[in-house]
């Protein structure tokens, strides 16, 4: 379940039924904690937040968690901030609840790389100005040997460009899109 920015209004209806039938919520860092208050009594509530290097749970135990929850019978709502497909490794999870035979379902989230812009007063697309948008992350998987973003492309496409997840990085990405052509006078949000 996307549990959106952080916002309770922008919290999806069917987000929330998730939350109530839950006999068990797997949430993380990113979801907001007043979410909670709309599970069931004795629901069993798991915190799996990862802030940049320290992991409550790491991915392989959450996908583990998951999994054994399902399969005791319980009612399992992964709740995850923003969309869990947009960079949220909920691809991930759902890959290994396939592989063991678990059924289950995405509910979408509205993702914080079109609400944080919005609620700045910020159209990432707009019909006279911008007709094009990129988003990409900021942070890769380390284990992988070469970056599979390719900052020129990023830096001479048109439109607007929203980077997630990046502020640790933002220095080298900065520069990775400036030495690839990007304008040093865009302006940025």
């Amino acid at each position: 379940v996307g549990a959106g920015p952080g916002d309770p209004g922008l919290m999806t209806l069917r987000g929330r039924e998730c939350i109530e039938a839950a006999d068990v919520i797997v949430y993380d860092y990113l979801s907001n904690a007043e979410f909670l208050q709309w599970a069931k009594p004795g629901a069993e509530k798991i915190y799996a937040g990862k802030k940049s290097k320290n992991h409550a749970i790491p991915q392989g135990g959450i996908n583990q968690l998951l999994v054994e929850k399902a399969k005791e019978g319980k009612v399992v709502t992964r709740l995850k901030g923003g969309d869990p497909l947009i960079f949220g490794r909920g691809g991930e999870e759902a890959e290994e609840l396939r592989d063991a035979g678990v059924t289950f379902e995405f509910v979408p989230g509205i993702s914080s790389s079109i609400a944080g812009p919005a609620y700045a007063g910020i159209p990432v697309t707009h019909r006279d100005h911008c007709s094009q948008l990129t988003i990409f992350t900021g942070h890769e998987n380390p284990d992988k040997e070469e970056s599979s973003i390719k900052y020129e492309q990023i830096a001479n496409s048109p439109g607007t460009k929203v980077m997630l997840m990046g502020v640790e990085r933002l220095p080298i990405i900065t520069k990775a899109i400036l030495d690839a052509g990007g304008d040093a006078e865009l302006p940025v949000a």
